[in-house]
């Protein structure tokens, strides 16, 4: 399919290595890419406390209809690629589904306890709900049932411990080339980046490249156990689908 025009919308939920994946595809001469084109409408329909909300509902389309009509049209800059970084949990229940049939979806995963760990650093009692891992799964269970096409899911530790191997089988997976230039970035912010960076990317503004993967010996707060328990119950089920490359 190489040369065809890819609209890839890729789900993940937060604190994963999400912006990383997006600066390896932006790094792409043919790709264009968004960052969380639904996460204005999101914040508008449920006001949520998230960091900067009001001036994120300013800046950003808030109606979901509009992203959607956006994200499923032409690519941006007559590029051939349109990467998605999506957040699971953006996708309401009030979002008709049926655009998912128009995009190529791929899932990106994290283990929950270094999900939450990372979480409670700036939001201190995360639920369930605010993983991702909810909706991520049933986001996946629609794309399988409704395409007909079961769609590649990825985790975060195993790019993190052999990115070129992961990034060929996800490109392979999603039809389209792989190119070199996915494996590293110039560091510094993106005019495609979300205005919401100051609060969330930290770190990986200087990144240029994915770092090894460091496994995290942090504990989760005793209050969420039963948060935890059930996330692992739902990213196990996600895990088992995960691409082998």
């Amino acid at each position: 399919m190489n040369g065809a025009v890819r609209h890839i919308a890729m789900w993940s939920g937060p604190r994963n290595i999400s912006t990383a994946m997006m600066r390896s595809w932006g790094n792409r001469p043919d790709t264009f890419v968004c960052d969380e084109p639904l996460y204005a409408y999101f914040l508008r329909a449920t006001g949520a406390p998230h960091p900067g909300a009001d001036e994120i509902i300013r800046h950003y389309e808030n109606d979901w209809q509009k992203v959607v009509d956006w994200l499923t049209g032409p690519v941006p800059e007559g590029k051939t690629v349109f990467f998605q970084k999506h957040m699971t949990h953006h996708m309401l229940p009030g979002i008709d589904r049926a655009w998912l049939g128009r995009v190529n979806n791929a899932f990106l995963i994290r283990e929950p306890r270094e999900v939450l760990t990372s979480y409670v650093r700036i939001m201190p009692n995360p639920t369930v709900e605010d993983t991702g891992l909810p909706q991520q799964l049933e986001i996946y269970h629609w794309v399988c049932r409704q395409t007909g096409r079961i769609p590649p899911v990825v985790d975060a530790a195993e790019i993190l411990e052999n990115p070129e191997r992961m990034l060929r089988a996800l490109c392979a997976g999603l039809g389209v080339e792989f190119v070199q230039a996915m494996l590293s970035w110039p560091p510094g912010p993106r005019a495609t980046d979300g205005i919401w960076a100051k609060h969330w990317y930290g770190a990986v503004l200087e990144s240029t490249s994915f770092q090894p993967h460091r496994p995290k010996n942090e504990t989760v707060p005793a209050h969420l156990n039963a948060v935890l328990k059930e996330s692992e119950e739902l990213y196990h089920q996600l895990y088992q689908h995960r691409l082998r490359a």
